[in-house]
């Protein structure tokens, strides 16, 4: 086994982050989670990227999130939190939940997208080479595909479990109907779905009707991704749009048409409810997901150690009164 160049903290697990039974299933949880779409491609600061990870591990968050097209190019995210593995984290894999997922456009021609069998487990075979691991602790069916039946997206992440290439199933942005089906057949199949992720935060609350509901009924844990609505539910748009802000690009989900005047207000008046509660309006926004036990964990991006430990620090309060509870949902 190979030396590590780090030696995390040993105190990490005394923390605050706290951890949550994932649904049924025996796995826990940080309730913070590390995502890496952002920030971890070969355009990024690899010094930077490195300090968020060592950082967050520090601070007792053991779960990572990837996909096999995160990074700029594709499937940089994953090549290059391998090498870190490799070089820092070999002698703590068995402390660390790795995620990773297939369901996008990845690679050219008719099989480099989709849910088909031949697509995820190609997939799933080169995220593992990429890593540098021989197994995955979740694999995620990353969005429904009209066009493959679910009997043969989910038979494929079945045989995945089945052959020790992942320890876990999970779904992810899945239609309720969908999602219930494949609960089924997972099931079925002896390889019950571990979780399911979804776009969950202050302006975006559908999955409170039927996803969430469902997934409890089912046994099914739950984690939030784009907590902060893309940076929108923070402070960096109080004043405008920040020149090397997300939604200063012209490629990426957060465009400049969607900051309008009545959103800015809403951010505002947002912000003074955190300011209230001694939170930044990030901090609320990631706490108020946390409210609800059905919320497993949250997702953050993080472009700096010192957001990341802005976003740990939300877990100082998760409580809510009714009347900000209230105000917040007028705004959402």
């Amino acid at each position: 086994m190979s030396k590590d160049s780090y030696t995390p903290a040993s105190d990490r697990y005394s923390s605050p982050i706290g951890y949550q039974f994932c649904g049924k299933s025996g796995l826990k949880l940080p309730r913070i989670s590390l995502g890496l779409w952002h920030n971890f491609g070969d355009v990024d600061n690899s010094d930077e990227a490195l300090k968020m990870i060592h950082f967050a591990f520090d601070h007792g968050i053991t779960h990572f999130d990837l996909a096999n097209n995160y990074g700029t190019p594709y499937g940089s995210a994953e090549k290059n939190f391998g090498k870190i593995l490799k070089d820092n984290f070999s002698s703590y894999r068995d402390e660390l939940i790795i995620s990773t997922k297939a369901g996008h456009d990845m690679w050219p021609g008719p099989y480099g997208d989709g849910s088909s069998r031949k697509y995820l487990i190609a997939s799933l075979h080169q995220s593992l080479q990429r890593l540098q691991l021989e197994y995955v602790d979740i694999f995620y069916s990353h969005r429904y595909d009209a066009t493959t039946s679910l009997e043969e997206t989910m038979g494929a992440l079945s045989d995945m479990v089945k052959q020790g290439k992942a320890l876990y199933i999970g779904i992810s942005k899945y239609p309720e109907d969908k999602a219930r089906e494949a609960y089924r057949i997972l099931k079925e199949n002896g390889t019950p779905c571990l979780i399911n992720q979804d776009r969950y935060n202050i302006f975006t609350r559908h999955i409170e009707k039927e996803v969430l509901p469902l997934a409890e009924e089912n046994g099914v844990g739950f984690i939030a991704f784009s907590p902060l609505a893309q940076g929108l539910l923070s402070d960096k748009y109080l004043n405008g749009i920040p020149e090397n802000s997300r939604a200063a690009h012209s490629y990426g989900f957060l465009q400049k048409n969607q900051i309008t005047p009545e959103v800015i207000t809403k951010i505002s008046k947002l912000n003074e409810i955190a300011t209230q509660r001694g939170q930044s309006l990030a901090q609320m926004a990631l706490a108020w997901c946390l409210r609800t036990p059905e919320v497993n964990s949250v997702i953050v991006g993080t472009s700096s150690v010192k957001q990341l430990q802005d976003n740990i620090d939300a877990i100082q309060n998760t409580t809510f009164t009714n009347d900000e509870l209230w105000r917040i949902g007028e705004l959402g």
